[in-house]
């Protein structure tokens, strides 16, 4: 009896703690972060909308469009710039721009469909489902769920396979060489950035709703939403008349990609990873179904138990030391709140769920605050910038009336010092190298699982390397003995910074080549198979 009474009373002190802790927090909370009233928030876009100009300005961008919504309102629409650099023609509500990575919350979609209807599980075995899915490891491969194709936990290198799109590889052979790729950590104990997975979770949308991915997101959030400019292929960014030319950010000066670049199309490769073409007022409806729980202007397109799932952590993301701690989510990023003072980055007091995209010359950010019902869509025609991150945290600590904060004065200056980082790493040749071979004993063809075979000839006096469906060039100078630079025949960033290694026997014969832009990926190395 005396047990009872007593767990009675600390049952009745507890409640009372909860009670009062709950109220606590119910007042903090609606104190903190009230909706601004019109005229506040007249205020905070006057001071945000200023602040977007100058960052824009800071970083070179030639033009963005951006869109605020609370709740199923857009409060804020605006575009600035031009389509492209040079050029007279402005940006529109409704210019089309590639929106990256943003994509792949499309496809998770997508996927929580299929979990609605009964098709798969989360917790599924993807080999179930998946006829010759495979990954390195036999005991990883029977346990890697549908959640780990979305979660970023696969133990890959990060960006394993990327190149394989952009040297012309089909969708089938990347997701079919994902096998061959060795893991560099065990399976679910690292955050590492993926795209080919995101494949296979479009595999799996185009065996159960049997038409493709494309035509699957068209149909199934597209059409729905009333997303009438959005696609997922290529012909549709080049034709069509208000779109957003592709700028890249190469030494500090901004250039255009153009539209016949012959890789333009490996962004549509990865589509269901990144391949999606939108403008803000399309966006504007997809951020209302995120913050609808999945529902749009009364109609369900998602359990709303599936959306909380997309947004819910599933793998922790390094963020460095005083920053809000993150979470790879499915397809989404999910950021913690920062009510306490010192720590950096979050919307005080709520979690903000984003996710970034960048193309070959574009870069994207679509940000929500769930319980504030408040969101932005950020899009910009040039890559290698962090603008759209810095306007969608500027914003939210403008609207939640955080302390005032510089991200994107800070975004440059950090860019600066990678930018000094990454040319004190380029290589330099020895201050008296080595001699190659006679370029005839490195002629051959080299093969490896995933990337295929290169052939090494030589043009005149120097060797010339072919790797993938493309035939892409890599010329080959001689570096240090049997160690050659190689410029890639490819309009992309990293075609200054490559080597190429031959391992040559005691008897001077090549046995092998490393290409070090594909060594990162655990994909580098070629055994010679013919002399």
């Amino acid at each position: 009896m005396y047990l009872k009474r007593k767990r009675k009373i600390y049952f009745a002190k507890d409640l009372c703690k909860w009670v009062f802790s709950a109220i606590a927090l119910i007042f903090f909370t609606s104190a903190a972060c009230a909706v601004p009233g019109e005229a506040n928030l007249n205020t905070i876009l006057r001071e945000f909308e200023e602040y977007a100009a100058k960052s824009m300005a800071d970083w070179k961008v030639p033009g963005m469009a951006v869109v605020i919504v609370q709740g199923d309102d857009i409060i804020y629409e605006k575009a600035f710039g031009v389509r492209r650099l040079g050029s007279p023609d402005p940006v529109t509500a409704d210019t089309i721009f590639q929106i990256g990575s943003t994509s792949k919350a499309f496809t998770a979609a997508l996927v929580a469909m299929l979990v609605d209807g009964g098709k798969v599980a989360w917790n599924d075995a993807v080999a179930d489902h998946l006829d010759g899915f495979m990954m390195n490891d036999p005991w990883v491969t029977r346990q890697f769920t549908v959640t780990d194709l979305m979660a970023q936990r696969s133990g890959l290198p990060a960006h394993a396979g990327d190149t394989e799109a952009i040297l012309g590889f089909s969708r089938g052979h990347i997701i079919d060489t994902i096998r061959f790729i060795k893991p560099v950590t065990s399976f679910r104990s690292a955050y590492a950035y993926q795209n080919c997975l995101f494949l296979a979770a479009a595999r799996l949308v185009e065996k159960y709703m049997e038409k493709s991915w494309e035509d699957s997101v068209r149909e199934r959030i597209f059409t729905p939403l009333g997303m009438s400019s959005s696609s997922a292929d290529l012909a549709s960014f080049k034709n069509s008349r208000n779109v957003a030319a592709l700028h890249r950010l190469i030494d500090g000066r901004i250039e255009e990609l153009p539209m016949d670049w012959p890789s333009l199309d490996w962004v549509y490769i990865l589509a269901p990873a990144g391949g999606i073409n939108s403008n803000i007022r399309d966006m504007a409806k997809w951020l209302r179904l995120q913050m609808g729980r999945g529902s749009f202007e009364g109609k369900e397109l998602v359990k709303s138990d599936s959306m909380r799932y997309m947004h819910t952590p599933k793998t922790i993301i390094d963020a460095g030391p005083g920053a809000a701690r993150q979470y790879y989510c499915q397809g989404w990023v999910y950021r913690e709140a920062c009510p306490a003072k010192g720590l950096v980055g979050g919307a005080c007091p709520y979690p903000i769920i984003w996710h970034n995209g960048g193309t070959s010359g574009a870069k994207s950010m679509v940000a929500f605050m769930p319980q504030a019902k408040i969101g932005i869509v950020v899009l910009s025609n040039l890559n290698n910038t962090k603008l759209p991150e810095s306007l969608a945290y500027r914003f939210f600590d403008i609207y939640s009336g955080n302390p005032e904060r510089d991200w994107s004065a800070e975004a440059l200056a950090a860019a600066s010092e990678e930018k000094k980082k990454e040319d004190l790493e380029k290589p330099k040749p020895p201050s008296e190298p080595l001699p190659a071979m006679p370029l005839a004993r490195y002629e051959g063809e080299y093969f490896n699982d995933v990337y295929g075979t290169v052939i090494v000839l030589r043009e005149n006096e120097d060797l010339v390397a072919t790797i993938g469906p493309r035939k892409t060039r890599m010329e080959l100078k001689p570096f240090d003995r049997d160690i050659f630079t190689a410029a890639w025949d490819l309009y992309i960033e990293e075609e200054e910074a490559s080597l190429v290694r031959f391992d040559v026997s005691p008897d001077g014969k090549a046995e092998a080549l490393t290409i070090s832009a594909l060594e990162d990926e655990g994909c580098g190395t070629f055994r010679k198979i013919s002399r």
